[in-house]
């Protein structure tokens, strides 16, 4: 059983790696074995989450990349074959988010939003996905959302599309990429307590609204997408694609 979740001698690039998610999600693929890229747009923070992954004996690379840039996401992936050669696992935690209510969102922030999480998380699927053709394998895991499901109680004008939008590339991606040996899937989350949602946390009203809709009547920490995203990249997952998890405490049950 504990081979089905082995990774070791695996390859893994985590984008968003610099922020809480992506933090958690690459060191704790390291614990399992994999060797880990982790990419984002601040070079300091990227280091300290690469020394978190040398601590625990998997090799780390730290790239600095903007999802939504061509040349960035493919200088990444060439980056990660100079030193590893192959690519494995693929996780897109790279998203933002902002807050607006619907008559008040710019246009500019609508679209910002957009395309860091729908248009950021294909290009990163696209061009790694070139490489995993080639291989004929590879697991890729994004970072949706509940809220591609299900609308938030405020503010979620451009997020809740744009994770709607990755919902539906994972299932395309693992359509058409079946036939490669590539396995595409999802997780999605309720609320996490980073500091990207301390706002919300910090909103009591709005807090108490998000909470009552979580049976298990907590909000979500970093640590709890480790074993489904683990599960996803591991041969422990060999028969799933196409598939949306939800982590989110029982709130997509009723």
């Amino acid at each position: 059983m504990n081979q089905l979740f082995n990774l070791k001698g695996k390859v893994a690039i985590v984008t968003g790696g610099a922020g809480s998610l992506g933090n958690a999600i690459a060191v704790g693929l390291a614990k399992q074995g994999a060797d880990v890229v982790v990419c984002g747009r601040t070079a300091s923070k990227l280091d300290q989450v690469a020394v978190e992954v040398v601590k625990t004996g998997s090799q780390a690379l730290a790239v600095v990349c903007d999802v939504t840039d061509e040349n960035s996401v493919a200088a990444l992936v060439e980056k990660t074959l100079q030193k590893f050669s192959h690519i494995d696992i693929l996780v897109n935690a790279a998203g933002i988010n902002i807050r607006s209510t619907p008559e008040a969102f710019t246009l500019a922030d609508w679209k910002k939003v957009m395309e860091f999480n729908a248009m950021g998380t294909f290009l990163c699927c696209q061009t790694v996905g070139k490489q995993m053709i080639k291989q004929k394998s590879g697991k890729i895991i994004n970072v949706s959302s509940l809220r591609g499901r299900f609308a938030a109680p405020a503010g979620g004008a451009a997020y809740c599309p744009s994770k709607g939008a990755v919902d539906s590339l994972t299932r395309a991606l693992a359509i058409e990429w079946a036939r490669y040996n590539i396995y595409v899937n999802a997780i999605a989350p309720a609320l996490i307590h980073t500091e990207l949602t301390q706002a919300v946390i910090d909103n009591k009203e709005l807090a108490k609204t998000v909470l009552s809709r979580i049976p298990l009547n907590r909000f979500g920490l970093p640590e709890d997408l480790l074993g489904p995203v683990i599960l996803l990249a591991s041969e422990a997952s060999n028969y799933m694609t196409g598939q949306i998890l939800y982590v989110d405490g029982g709130s997509s049950s009723g």
